[in-house]
């Protein structure tokens, strides 16, 4: 009999397992159910230059159907599962079918976390997550328009570049005393400020916002010292949060995302987890976390799939990521939680290229790698192989980037 294996979530995660599962020897069915309704698609580029129309939806597909039909992969979209039952091994979806599995990976990543203020129910906010999330954004897009962006994260600052150069007046509203202040240093935020406010984009930091106002559209965002900012176009960006309630009702382990091993197996011997939605070991920084980002779900997929084969295949990448804006490629290598020195190597102040080194203990933990290519590879080894280096020699932009790993 013919054995299979079900992938919940048409995600990154669920575009890099299909595929592994037959590299690594699975001859059964492999059957990926997702709740929008195309193939798993590139989600970076929907802040960039799918919001730009720069391109399509056909274009962000990361494999085409033509190679998840060459593997035998088939997939049923616009379907959610509604429950798993682990001791009869079944699932049952919001049509009432019930599937049957051999092997179960959860690939449900994330969702974006909503507000409950005053008036969020208007016309023209949004939030920014899927295909049809931007579709509804691009609606109201409208040169010398007025945008509102909720949240100085990474999404709501790539969503503010975006909107500026289709001529909106955009105005980015942050709670925290700064812009990206969970995930970098103050020298950071101290440079995209800069470079925001050089490109004509308000940026307001301290500020809570309160509710919006309009009449069945939105019209102001009002705020809780009571200013107010016209808005014909809202986009909140303050985080997501896994999904992990299936996994949870299913009585599989969860803590800050559905608990994996360094092989992404949960504590069902039948199911793995994979991508946004794992709380997994990572050996390099001797710590459990949870990662946000298309290289964790792209890597951790893999030994997924060995482990429904039965190999044994060590989850143990870097993390890292990227944010692009304007014409600035932020590569960010490792992380950062924890550093007590930052070391900047190019003018931060006066150009748009340079690094900030992380370091801990005058160990290298971290890169922020702005339009420093070279720099973000050679930080990429430098940890992960922790070498050491001097950390005069980081500063020193006449030593090239690649006579630093020789520590």
């Amino acid at each position: 009999m013919s054995k299979t294996c079900i992938i919940i979530g048409a995600s990154h995660a669920a575009a890099q397992l299909a595929p592994s599962l037959r590299q690594e020897g699975w001859d059964g069915k492999i059957i990926v159910l997702g709740d929008e309704p195309y193939l798993p698609y590139h989600r970076p580029p929907l802040s960039k230059a799918f919001l730009a129309g720069d391109t399509t939806p056909e274009k962000l597909l990361i494999r085409n159907q033509a190679i998840y039909e060459k593997n035998d992969i088939e997939f049923k979209l616009g379907v959610r599962v509604e429950s798993i039952d682990r001791s009869h091994k079944t699932l049952t979806l919001d049509n009432g079918e019930v599937m049957s599995y051999d092997k179960l990976a959860l690939c449900t990543g994330s969702r974006v976390r909503t507000v409950s203020l005053p008036g969020v129910e208007l016309g023209g906010i949004h939030y920014l997550r899927d295909i049809s999330d931007v579709e509804k954004i691009k609606e109201d897009v409208a040169e010398g328009a007025n945008a509102v962006i909720v949240g100085g994260g990474y999404i709501g600052l790539e969503t503010a570049a975006s909107l500026k150069k289709q001529g909106m007046n955009v105005t980015v509203l942050e709670m925290a005393p700064r812009v990206l202040a969970r995930v970098t240093a103050p020298e950071l935020s101290e440079f995209y400020t800069r470079v925001h406010s050089d490109e004509g984009v308000s940026i307001k930091t301290g500020v809570a916002v309160a509710g919006f106002e309009g009449d069945g559209k939105v019209q102001r965002v009002t705020c809780a010292d009571g200013t107010h900012f016209d808005a014909d176009l809202v986009v909140i960006g303050v985080g997501i949060v896994p999904n992990v309630e299936l996994a949870e009702a299913a009585g599989l382990e969860v803590e800050n995302g559905v608990v994996v091993d360094q092989y992404a197996r949960t504590n069902d011997p039948d199911i793995v987890a994979a991508g946004d939605v794992t709380n997994h070991p990572n050996a390099l920084y001797d710590i459990r976390l949870r990662l946000e980002s298309v290289p964790n779900a792209t890597d951790q997929a893999k030994s997924a799939a060995a482990s429904i084969c039965g190999n044994e295949k060590v989850y143990s990448s870097l993390p890292w990521f990227w944010s692009d804006q304007y014409d600035l490629k932020l590569q960010i290598a490792g992380l950062s939680q924890g550093y007590d020195e930052v070391i900047i190597r190019g003018d931060k102040d006066g150009s748009r290229s340079f690094v900030a080194f992380y370091l801990k203990e005058g160990k290298l933990i971290s890169a922020d790698c702005v339009n420093r290519p070279q720099e973000f590879m050679v930080s990429k080894k430098l940890i992960a192989e922790n070498i050491s280096v001097d950390p005069a020699k980081l500063a020193d932009e006449s030593i090239a980037p690649k006579e630093l790993l020789a520590g």
